[in-house]
């Protein structure tokens, strides 16, 4: 075998991450969060950097009531949306919606202007420039329903994007590892199985029957990113066709993680939309997604992720090359 097996193939660019366009009706509020990305993408050469540029930028509150610690839920819902918006983030920063009752949060995400939200995550960072993350992720695989998780600790970097992924031993699919490097081969895995077949590295497609038989989901597809993405892919499609978009409120504590889980009821379902409803947990202390709920259009739940806990980290190049003696490749 290669004994240098993520060497072979040069990729080619790897696609731009976009978001989609700005929802309707709300363009000026969506242009404040463009403004807004473009110098958080300065900021987001690492984790510590990003997160004391966005609270240096936010220091200076834009009204004497913009204050997280000051306003109650029914005035913080007559601020203007963008003032919501910078009230919402500087909340979140602060770790005000950590110290909240769960009636508290509910009431206050009722308050809020129901585009909110999508233009928080707009703003984002939807994640870290590298991190590793513990997930537990269930499916439904070729109709059915898996009784337990598989439960996962990523690797994840994000420019050029590179993936360590371990299924652990207590969920689906035990003592399974890949790589991906997206500048190695773009369309192509690196892994192998657990048990017995844990010795048998192979190359696979991202997208094969075999990746398929694990997951409806490609490896890329794992991270906080994607799910950010996903919701704003979906909040378009809402505002084009003129559906709406105030969400169901509730806190939830899913795996040991509360968040405050938004559900957003289709119009009209897969496949137009990802899903017929979805709940997505938002984080109380970062502008992405902890935790997905989604429902198929009968009614049938189809994928439960809990991210349940995320570090950010700078990787040494060890920690995507399968000659990692920590690795079992």
């Amino acid at each position: 075998m290669n004994n240098d097996p993520l060497h072979s193939i040069p990729n080619g660019a790897r696609p731009a991450r976009r978001f989609a366009a700005p929802l309707a009706c709300v363009a000026f509020a969506f242009a404040c969060a463009t403004a807004s990305a473009q110098d958080n993408a300065a900021a987001d050469a690492n984790a510590q950097a990003n997160a004391q540029a966005n609270t240096q930028q936010d220091a200076a509150p834009a009204t004497a009531t913009a204050s997280p610690s000051a306003n109650p839920a029914a005035e913080v819902g007559k601020l203007p949306l963008e003032q919501q918006v910078r009230w919402l983030s500087r909340a979140q920063k602060s770790g005000a919606l950590v110290k909240m009752s769960d009636a508290q949060l509910t009431a206050l995400f009722q308050a809020f202007d129901p585009l909110v939200v999508p233009a928080l995550i707009e703003i984002g960072p939807s994640g870290y420039p590298s991190y590793e993350f513990v997930l537990s992720r269930w499916e439904r695989l070729n109709g059915k329903w898996s009784g337990r998780p598989a439960h996962m600790l990523v690797k994840l970097e994000r420019e050029p994007l590179r993936i360590y992924a371990k299924w652990l031993p207590d969920g689906e699919n035990a003592g399974e590892e890949v790589i991906y490097d997206a500048t190695k081969r773009t369309d192509q895995m690196y892994g192998h199985l657990g048990g017995l077949l844990g010795v048998m590295p192979m190359w696979t497609a991202i997208d094969g029957s075999l990746a398929r038989s694990q997951s409806n989901h490609k490896i890329t597809e794992l991270g906080t990113e994607f799910i950010v993405n996903r919701f704003m892919a979906d909040a378009k499609k809402y505002a084009e066709v003129g559906a709406p978009y105030k969400p169901q409120v509730e806190v939830k504590t899913l795996s040991g993680v509360r968040v405050v889980a938004l559900t957003y009821a289709s119009p009209a379902g897969k496949p137009q939309f990802y899903a017929k409803k979805q709940t997505l947990g938002l984080d109380l202390r970062r502008p992405y997604f902890r935790t997905v709920e989604a429902y198929d259009n009968d009614g049938q739940i189809f994928e439960r992720i809990v991210i349940e806990s995320i570090t950010p980290k700078t990787f040494e190049a060890a920690a995507f090359d399968p000659r990692n003696p920590e690795y079992k490749f």
